[in-house]
């Protein structure tokens, strides 16, 4: 049926979860029906929607437009959804990742009514063959009561063997997942589907909305020398082997750079366990860099699209895509000694790590997956510039306003000035080489200053910490 016909099967008060990560392999036409039948009717409508990232305008961006997410999990990226959750107009709950999809199958968030799955196809026995991402799309296709599945013809029919789905059974049943290295498959290439569940199937032609990438710029690039000065030191002292462990990387600009930097390293046959697949892993592959890529979405520019869309096949036997419970899982990442290498927004002189409010208050994104992969790692590294706002506000501060990751996990930061190599220090110790190495000269003297005046009060961790009550 056409997408104003499914959409109608969407019913205010409903919760609605939907395939997508960060934004790749996410509905579109039916959520666009949706908005547009709201915006004719003019009625009052509230949903509550799950996805397994973030997703595009087309879905977050429409609908919340509307004001008519009432309730969001488990990551965002979209401004209008952003400012509504600061506004108190959505409920939002940030959740890693990993563990979003086990509980949705626990009854966390109560019923699914109804799943929508972007696809490329679906097989002769009613299966469904996912299109850009997997998510939480096997989930959804076995827990909502029913489900509506655009399949989508932008999306190259050859993506059919490029996914590796493999559920796992809850407590007190579930068993190891037989992943060795990043590149075994231990799934099918289709998601096992009840046809008797699908609603509806709409037929679209429409592209990802893509992700775009800033040029890499000078802090970036020195961030990712940096990196790769310090892997080339690991590996002379025999803390790593010659080409490293399975690498994994957050998404943005920044993340992008870093990985950009390998291609000029000395370093050959890597391995690639993360969540996103971008642009500068299609590079490192061409380069013969990367032997094997593993994650949940495919989220290129639309150059990068074009790119992996004319050498897909060769792209595939590179490239495996996962649900995010397996992407994610702390058992893999842990099994494998994943060097995790995320963003933050800031950095105390301690260590501790805010990846997500600025300014303790107002959420930017969300955690996403860099909380399982910093628990679990090899090796986990956090990278930021040392500076925003054009110099005016400095990165590396006396206490973060918000914890994301805590210095238990924090092992490098690593800004534009240099690396801090955290490993067995004490937090005093931290402290001193955070802000010797990280900090911007603008600010070194004023995080020393503070750093002093806390050490005469005192403690294992010193702070100076005013009452304002």
């Amino acid at each position: 049926m056409n997408s104003e016909q499914a959409a109608s099967f969407i019913e205010n008060g409903m919760t609605i979860a939907t395939s997508g990560f960060t934004p790749a392999g996410y509905p579109k036409a039916v959520p666009l029906a949706l908005a547009d039948r709201l915006k004719k009717n003019k009625q009052q409508f509230k949903i509550t929607l799950m996805t397994g990232a973030s997703v595009g305008e087309e879905l977050d961006g429409s609908l919340s437009e509307l004001g008519i997410i009432s309730r969001r999990y488990p990551y965002q990226t979209n401004r209008i959804l952003r400012d509504n959750i600061n506004n108190g107009k959505t409920n939002y709950a940030d959740i890693h990742l990993s563990h979003f999809a086990q509980q949705i199958r626990y009854g966390f968030f109560g019923e699914i009514d109804l799943g929508i799955i972007e696809a490329i196809s679906i097989d002769e026995m009613g299966n469904i063959i996912p299109s850009t991402s997997v998510g939480i799309s096997p989930t959804i296709i076995d827990n909502a009561n029913s489900i509506i599945v655009e399949i989508n013809e932008h999306h190259p029919i050859e993506l059919e063997g490029i996914h590796d789905i493999y559920q796992l059974l809850d407590p007190p049943n579930r068993k190891p997942i037989p992943i060795i290295r990043p590149e075994d498959r231990i799934g099918t290439t289709y998601i096992p589907t009840d046809p008797s569940k699908i609603e509806a199937i709409v037929i679209t032609n429409i592209p990802d909305q893509g992700s775009l990438l800033a040029e890499i710029d000078q802090d970036s690039q020195e961030i990712a020398n940096h990196i790769i000065r310090f892997f080339e030191n690991e590996v002379k002292q025999g803390k790593l082997p010659n080409n490293l462990l399975p690498l994994q990387s957050g998404v943005g600009s920044v993340a992008n750079a870093v990985l950009s930097g390998l291609l000029h390293s000395s370093f050959e046959n890597l391995n690639f366990y993360s969540e996103v697949i971008q642009d500068s892993v299609l590079e490192l592959i061409d380069h013969g860099k990367f032997r094997i890529a593993s994650g949940t979405s495919l989220t290129f520019s639309p150059e990068g699209q074009k790119k992996f869309i004319k050498k897909i096949e060769y792209y595939k036997k590179k490239i495996i895509l996962r649900p995010q419970e397996i992407s994610n899982n702390p058992e893999i990442i842990r099994r494998l000694g994943s060097i995790s290498m995320n963003t933050a927004i800031e950095a105390d002189i301690y260590g501790n790590v805010n990846s997500t409010h600025l300014m303790g208050t107002r959420i930017v994104n969300g955690i996403g997956g860099s909380g399982d992969f910093t628990r679990n790692a090899y090796l986990s590294i956090f990278v930021t510039p040392s500076t925003a706002k054009n110099g005016t506000i400095s990165c590396i501060v006396p206490m973060i306003s918000h914890v994301d990751h805590s210095e238990h996990d924090v092992q490098i930061i690593v800004t534009e000035q240099g690396l801090a190599d955290l490993r067995g220090l004490s937090p005093r110790e931290r402290a001193k080489s955070i802000i010797k190495n990280c900090a911007h000269p603008k600010y070194k003297s004023k995080l020393e200053s503070y750093f002093k005046n806390a050490i005469k009060q005192g403690g294992h961790i010193p702070h100076i910490i005013k009452s304002y009550f």
